[in-house]
């Protein structure tokens, strides 16, 4: 092979996309990408408009890397938002039209990729037809290249869509609210909607916090440069120590088949799940923080030690920030939120009841929905002094359905999310109770679980009543100790009791996350359903404690890991911001050490094959 041949393939492999191996911030080639962006920067520094051209167009290359000729469709999104962006700031009458023009296309993409199989499956069950999924982006790829190349039978769903079409849809409802004006500039709005640090997983970036920032000269303080390199190598040691290591060893393997561990390992590797899934979209973040910064550019932080969060609402305020902000504010708010309830509040009740009757196929599930609807409407029509209450409730529950919808049209997705707007809404009533009554009212459910496990065995029954006998607990100490008219104050017990308790039952929410993630749409929904089940009765079912120790054993570099990143995640922020203060204060030469130390460290820990972010999937 001559030198011509090496080198004309290295070209065809550097602009040529693969599917199997996407551009991922963990790979080598990443880095020496970013270091040639780097570079082309300090050359056009303070020359905003070349800068910004030169960022935009590294984007795009980027997301061809990343998602191939899906490019196409980040870079429709771009083209029409900012057209459409134009249109809402000059227009004086047919404004909301537009608006709900702009939105529909938005959604209706989104909805192709992410509901085509669910929607073609409700339509061929209502009518009787025989409609079959079909990926036009495929039959364009096919045409483009001349060959057979990409499969038209099955869509797949381009990374980030979720993430570029939401930024879009916050754009054009604040130039619709009079909130910013439109970017005049096609390259910069290209720039702000595709910048590559946060392009496919986040975090969701409004324009009034970037579209300012593309107009300033590059800046880069000594300080803020190490912090930007400690944002890159937590976001590293993150995703491949923590999340990549339990995955692959431990938690993949047990997700794969409940059945062949046993009740003990099931539990331990949901738990395992929790830090997983938090050190690696964690770890995305902080990555993309840290190269943004390098650039010169600022990024919202998007995760605030969320397992720190004393209750279900709180974790929502420190998890994903970024989207559920997006949720509160394009979502919640415009459904009514705390003050009323609206058109779209009982639409998206009726539609939400509609696809669970559908995804459950079970009459039951719509007698249920049906009953519950009844119910609340009643207390709501005949009680004004708790109507508002109860539409803050409706409207939550709503957003937190529609929220893990979000994450995929599968049943598993809507419990998790109907999960966590359970748990929403019950700690509302739980502050309102006195100890008294907490403790009262958890003794009658622990009695009432305790009954049905006894008349109608099943392992979920023995769940649930752990899990209560564990909240009457600490309900009766409380109870106790308050009757006893003792005046110290336990702060501190108190918080990490009210931490720990809302870490489990997010975590248990998880499982039903994990079940239906990284499976094809067409099989999510029985899998998933199966997976959550096979692993509740692992859970719930009797367990040989003697082997535990053994299983602790054999997995102890997997739990010594879930261990010490527990720990460091619930070490208190003024410590670590100390640490990240001493890191970014290092002397240049120390600081390359440092750096060259963690990455032969976290290197120890690569799989052979690198595992993409898990919300690369959303």
């Amino acid at each position: 092979m001559t030198a011509w041949n090496v080198i004309g393939d290295f070209f065809v492999n550097l602009f040529s996309f693969d599917q199997a191996h996407p551009l991922l911030f963990t790979q080598f080639y990443f880095w020496a990408f970013f270091a040639l962006v780097f570079a082309g920067m300090s050359v056009f520094r303070n020359k905003v408009l070349l800068r910004n051209t030169f960022l935009f167009a590294s984007s795009l290359f980027f997301y061809y890397k990343t998602s191939g000729l899906f490019l196409i469709l980040l870079l429709f999104v771009i083209v029409y938002n900012y057209l459409a962006g134009l249109g809402l700031g000059r227009m004086r009458k047919g404004r909301k039209a537009l608006l709900v023009l702009s939105v529909v296309v938005d959604l209706s993409l989104l909805a192709y990729f992410k509901y085509a199989y669910f929607l073609t499956d409700l339509v061929n069950s209502l009518f009787g037809t025989h409609f079959a999924v079909f990926d036009i982006f495929a039959l364009v790829g096919n045409t483009i290249t001349g060959q057979e190349r990409f499969d038209i039978g099955n869509i797949f769903l381009p990374v980030g869509v979720s993430f570029f079409t939401f930024q879009a849809i916050s754009y054009i409802a604040d130039i619709y609210r009079k909130k910013i004006q439109p970017v005049g500039n096609f390259l910069d709005f290209g720039f702000y909607l595709s910048f590559f640090p946060q392009l496919v997983a986040g975090p969701i970036v409004r324009a009034s916090d970037f579209i300012s920032q593309l107009h300033k000269p590059f800046s880069l303080s000594r300080r803020w440069f190490g912090i930007a390199v400690f944002w890159i190598m937590n976001g590293l040691v993150k995703k491949i120590v923590l999340s990549d290591y339990i995955a692959v060893n431990f938690c993949d393997r047990v997700f794969e088949n409940p059945l062949l561990y046993s009740g003990f390992e099931n539990l331990a590797a949901l738990f395992g799940y929790s830090l997983q899934v938090y050190a690696d979209f964690s770890g995305y973040t902080d990555i993309a923080i840290g190269v943004a910064l390098l650039m010169g550019f600022y990024l919202p932080k998007n995760f605030n030690s969320p397992y720190k969060a004393r209750t279900a609402g709180e974790f929502w305020k420190r998890w994903h920030m970024s989207l559920s902000s997006w949720l509160k504010d394009y979502l919640y708010i415009p459904l009514g939120g705390n003050r009323n309830a609206t058109p779209g509040t009982w639409i998206c009740i009726f539609g939400i009841a509609l696809i669970a009757v559908f995804l459950s196929g079970s009459l039951w599930v719509a007698g249920v929905v049906a009953a519950l609807t009844l119910v609340v409407g009643l207390w709501a029509l005949f009680s004004p002094g708790s109507r508002r209450k109860i539409v803050t409730n409706i409207n939550s529950m709503n957003t937190m359905l529609l929220g893990g919808l979000w994450h995929g049209a599968s049943w598993n997705f809507m419990i998790w999310g109907g999960l966590n707007g359970l748990g929403m809404i019950i700690n509302k009533f739980w502050k309102g109770w006195n100890v008294y009554a907490r403790a009262g009212i958890t003794m009658a459910l622990s009695a009432a679980l305790w009954l049905i496990g006894r008349y109608f065995p099943a392992p979920v029954w023995n769940l649930f009543l752990v899990w209560m006998l564990v909240t009457c607990a600490g309900a009766v100490i409380h109870a106790v100790y308050r009757a006893t008219g003792f005046k110290w104050e336990f702060k501190w017990l108190d918080t990490a009791w009210a931490v720990f308790q809302t870490f489990v039952f997010i975590t248990f929410t998880r499982l039903f996350f994990r079940s239906g993630s990284n499976l094809d749409p067409a099989e999510a929904n029985e899998k998933a359903w199966n997976t959550a089940k096979n692993m509740v009765n692992q859970i719930g079912s009797a367990w040989d404690v003697s082997k535990i120790p053994d299983m602790l054993w054999q997995y102890k570099a997997v739990f010594i890991t879930i261990v010490v990143g527990m720990i460091i995640h619930w070490l208190p922020e003024r410590f670590k911001r100390r640490y990240r203060i001493w890191f970014s204060r290092m002397p240049i030469p120390v600081m390359v050490v440092a750096c060259a130390a963690i990455i032969f460290f976290f290197y120890q820990f690569i799989t052979a094959d690198l595992q993409s972010f898990i919300y690369f999937q959303f």
